[in-house]
């Protein structure tokens, strides 16, 4: 959680393609070289966007979304998180964290 309070800002949700930044909607990529390339978690934190071919994240962590309403309730509406778990995602995509292990 502590990464979470210093990068809040830097947040990402899985979406149908790809993710998209919480407050921008910007579309990012996970890194190829990612560990969590192929794992595609729903939240993440990441460190820098870099620009090649498409707009990647660079340094992710996966988190949960409700660290960032404890950690920047000034920043985050609740409406903004709202866990899409409860909503169908495309096949093997999206995978929560008790399936990461």
């Amino acid at each position: 959680m502590a990464v979470t309070a210093g990068y809040f800002y830097h947040t990402a949700r899985l979406s149908k393609g790809g993710y998209k930044t919480v407050k921008h909607q910007q579309t990012v990529y996970v890194h190829p070289n990612s560990s969590l390339f192929e794992e595609q978690p729903r939240w993440l934190i990441y460190h820098e966007l870099v620009f090649t071919t498409k707009e990647f994240m660079r340094q992710v962590i996966e988190i949960d979304s409700g660290w960032l309403l404890e950690v920047a309730p000034h920043y985050y509406k609740s409406k903004e998180l709202e866990d899409s778990s409860s909503k169908k995602m495309p096949r093997k995509q999206g995978k929560t964290r008790e399936e990461l292990g």
